[in-house]
């Protein structure tokens, strides 16, 4: 028996967020036949970089425009799969990039998602499905909170106007 042939894959996706009254929400999916709650993300298009595929992908999937801020993490794992009828092995990477909430609304999402909704971040780590899903978006809550921690110390700071020394 000949080995099964490898074919890469990459998808890509984001952990949106936006932040309401001192709480931060992330935009899950909820998708599959179970019925599993997971962050957005797809296969690239060919010709796409991964970076426009994540930013498309949320958009389709969740209905909502957001900002790319930066890459989270690259998981990287395998898996069988049967394509035309032939045991293939895949060799999957997928990119999840923090992106900040712009507009839109989750009740715009495509076919493919069963519901799409903000969750509180600390419910969203308890709800999804999957466990390196979980770790991506405890890693953005503890950079959403220290990036908001860093803006009020610098509104917290006496503004300097030039010139003032003097005064």
């Amino acid at each position: 028996m000949s080995p099964s042939p490898t074919i890469n894959a990459v998808s890509a996706g984001g952990v949106v967020f936006r932040q309401q009254a001192n709480q931060v929400d992330i935009a899950l999916i909820l998708v599959g036949p179970k019925l599993r709650w997971q962050l957005p993300k797809g296969t690239l298009n060919p010709d796409e970089q991964i970076e426009q595929a994540a930013l498309r992908e949320v958009r389709e999937e969740t209905g909502i425009e957001a900002e790319l801020l930066d890459l989270l993490e690259r998981i990287e794992y395998w898996f069988y799969a049967t394509r035309a009828g032939q045991r293939v092995r895949f060799h999957k990477f997928v990119y999840f990039y923090l992106m900040r909430y712009q507009s839109g609304d989750v009740r715009d999402h495509d076919h493919e998602v069963e519901e799409a909704r903000w969750v509180e971040v600390n419910e969203a780590i308890e709800i999804l499905a999957f466990e390196s899903e979980k770790k991506i978006v405890s890693t953005a809550r503890d950079w959403i909170l220290k990036e908001e921690k860093n803006s009020v110390k610098k509104d917290s700071q006496p503004s300097r106007l030039k010139g003032s020394e003097n005064v």
